[in-house]
């Protein structure tokens, strides 16, 4: 068996946390997204991830389906990777949990409020209920600390990794 040199798996181990991140970019996005079409289902939002995900740009009969929820899920979990990126580009290596809590009220605020006229299908953040205000900002904060922790951790597990292989 080929030992491999101590700067070769240093590489690697970077190599890993990036695609952990990516995948849980993914999940994130899948798992969350799911939610809050079960949460729209259930008349806990008034808008659901296919709002701004699909419908804003077709409007298709099927959007309105199992189908339709499928693809946004898939979309959602697409979408997400880029959010994992960020996040692992800029706040990777800090641990606190905050981060992610913050970073969650970002998203939320970047789509509801910021990116609000690209999709026409929400309604304005002013004419939602409190059920749909409240529903929103906590399922944004839960993903921002899902992608958040568990990226830093994964950094922080990395570190320690890389410091056991320069000891070595």
């Amino acid at each position: 068996m080929r030992r491999l040199s101590k700067k070769q798996q240093i590489n690697d181990n970077e190599e890993s946390v990036l695609k952990k991140s990516m995948y849980t970019g993914f999940v994130g996005g899948v798992v969350f997204s799911l939610l809050a079409s079960v949460m729209y289902y259930f008349n806990f939002l008034e808008v659901a991830p296919k709002f701004y995900l699909l419908t804003s740009w077709v409007s298709e009969g099927w959007t309105n389906t199992w189908l339709g929820i499928f693809f946004t899920t898939i979309l959602a979990g697409v979408v997400s990777l880029l959010t994992a990126f960020v996040y692992y580009m800029i706040f990777r290596k800090i641990k606190y949990m905050w981060v992610g809590v913050i970073y969650g009220f970002v998203l939320w605020a970047l789509i509801f409020l910021l990116f609000r006229p690209i999709f026409n299908d929400i309604p304005a953040v002013t004419e939602w209920n409190l059920n749909t205000w409240i529903t929103t900002i906590c399922l944004f904060i839960l993903y921002g600390t899902f992608i958040g922790y568990s990226i830093s951790y994964d950094y922080m597990d990395s570190q320690q990794t890389e410091d056991i292989i320069k000891k070595s």
